[in-house]
């Protein structure tokens, strides 16, 4: 069945729907990529009508599309050690000087787990057998299935030290050729939970000492943006680090953070 083109007023309903759950912002420019994203699902319903898919969605008769379409439309492309200057101050500037009891990172924005995982192979590098451990979360549970195996392509390995991968790595051989998984004592390290951080969080999740929530501004509109940093921000500890994207900006967002240097702030 011939998937006619998305309306306006289709994406217009997509758009406030992603909107009011997540915070995402998508802009018109998005609307090639909002039918791109969600034609397969449309094609697996036979429908040929994204209004059709849109009531489908929101309806009490398959509770579980919602999930799916949330998948669909948020997930984002990530590799490991993305952003390099971000690991190295990491590690020289806040690892490295550090004396405590526990040390806790919260990945924010996880995604499919590169950054997670590679912040755990620093921290194993400079903490050992000292007491620590990653949070890793996501609002798509697709990305988090994925993060949870960590089983990845070897083209994801661009920025990550050769030193890891023997280390830190189980590259596969015959069937599993051209793809690696993360050690299971760094997976250990690691907790994957889904969150939706437009709402409140979840209870019994602790202070951290570090809070990575990189290219996931740039989707919030400025209210958004300062909701969803100021209600991380409670998670931090007095002193802890909150990072951003390079591209990404706390400018007029919070009087709670104080910026160390561009994308890196700090907890006044």
């Amino acid at each position: 069945m011939a998937i006619s083109p998305i309306t306006t007023e289709e994406f217009e309903c997509f758009r406030r729907l992603i909107y009011d759950h997540a915070g995402i912002s998508l802009v018109p420019e998005k609307k090639v990529m909002v039918a791109s994203r969600l034609a397969k699902r449309l094609d697996h319903y036979g429908l040929s009508l994204y209004g059709d898919y849109y009531q489908l969605v929101v309806g009490r008769d398959n509770p579980q599309e919602f999930q799916v379409m949330v998948n669909i439309l948020t997930t984002n492309e990530t590799y490991f050690f993305r952003e390099p200057k971000h690991f190295e101050y990491f590690r020289d500037e806040i690892l490295r000087p550090w004396r405590g009891n526990s040390f806790r990172v919260w990945s924010a924005a996880s995604s499919t787990g590169e950054e997670a995982y590679s912040l755990a192979m620093v921290m194993s590098e400079h903490l050992r057998s000292q007491q620590w451990e990653i949070f890793a979360s996501d609002l798509s549970t697709k990305v988090l299935d994925v993060a949870r195996n960590g089983v990845y392509t070897m083209d994801r390995l661009e920025h990550m030290d050769p030193r890891f991968l023997e280390k830190y790595c189980l590259k596969g051989v015959r069937a599993q050729s051209g793809f690696f998984r993360v050690d299971k004592n760094i997976r250990s390290r690691v907790t994957f939970s889904q969150v939706n951080l437009m709402s409140p969080l979840p209870v019994n999740l602790g202070l951290f000492d570090v809070i990575f929530l990189r290219n996931v501004l740039i989707y919030f509109d400025q209210e958004t943006k300062k909701h969803v940093v100021e209600r991380l921000a409670t998670a931090l500890k007095p002193g802890g680090y909150f990072f951003v994207s390079h591209s990404e900006s706390l400018h007029r967002v919070t009087d709670h953070l104080r910026m160390l240097k561009p994308s890196i702030y700090r907890k006044i």
